[in-house]
């Protein structure tokens, strides 16, 4: 069974004057702004989203839930799975580069031990499904468990 998702991306103008939208079928995305200012410029996002963040949505949202099922095969339920994702671009000599991806953990299970906890976080940062499809990148895990 294969699932397929879409977004339709729509520029006009210049690369450095012009602007985007973003749409999807389901309608998460509708008309959402996207430009080089908001993506090099206004890191508050008021200006719309840019690629980056979008990435960084995809695998702090992916990443929770791979934990999330994990944790529960073990026969525990999350209280509560935060993860922040912070996808880092620079600029290199061949280009814009996303040179690496930070996930910050902070995760509260009732009655399992932080071992058995880190080591699921571990497990699921390796398994990931937008982690494996961005192993290209280096992927750093900043994992916290609340008692």
């Amino acid at each position: 069974m294969a699932l397929r998702r879409s977004v339709t991306a729509v520029w006009t103008g210049t690369g450095s004057d012009g602007s985007g939208t973003l749409n999807s079928s389901n309608r998460f995305f509708s008309d959402t702004p996207y430009s080089a200012k908001s993506r090099f410029e206004n890191e508050d996002g008021k200006l719309g989203t840019n690629p980056e963040e979008l990435i960084a949505a995809a695998h702090a949202g992916c990443y929770a839930m791979a934990l999330s099922f994990a944790i529960s095969r073990e026969g525990f339920t999350p209280d509560e799975i935060k993860t922040k994702a912070i996808v880092t671009l620079e600029k290199l000599e061949e280009g814009f580069t996303i040179t690496g991806i930070k996930l910050q953990l902070e995760g509260k299970v009732a009655g399992m031990s932080e071992e058995q906890f880190l080591k699921l976080a571990n497990g699921a940062k390796a398994g990931c499904p937008i982690s494996r499809a961005l192993k290209a990148v280096p992927i750093e895990l900043d994992a916290t468990f609340v008692q």
